[in-house]
């Protein structure tokens, strides 16, 4: 059984790991989202909240639910930039 402290330690995972693919997206920082949005909807037990959508008796989509969508948007997000950034050419500083 998963306990209340380690649904908070995988949820504040995911807040790091998004703040750091949103300030310097990067293969590492987006493969950390998307390992933290998975692990979320793993260890988010004690924390799921309101049933938002009712797939069986047992399983449906909960509120908490939501972070690991929004972690998935950030890591996609995370991507865009850094095919931007990667695409762009280096302005070279003239000494």
């Amino acid at each position: 059984m998963i306990d209340i402290f380690h649904a908070l330690v995988v949820m504040n995972s995911l807040f790091a790991a998004s703040a750091w693919c949103l300030a310097r997206p990067n293969a590492w920082s987006i493969t950390a989202v998307v390992l933290a949005s998975i692990g979320w909807l793993l260890f988010n037990a004690p924390l799921e909240g309101r049933v938002l959508v009712v797939f069986s008796r047992q399983h449906g989509f909960t509120e908490s639910d939501v972070l690991s969508i929004v972690g998935m948007i950030i890591g996609a997000i995370g991507v865009v930039r850094a095919r931007r950034r990667a695409d762009r050419p280096e302005i070279r500083r003239r000494d």
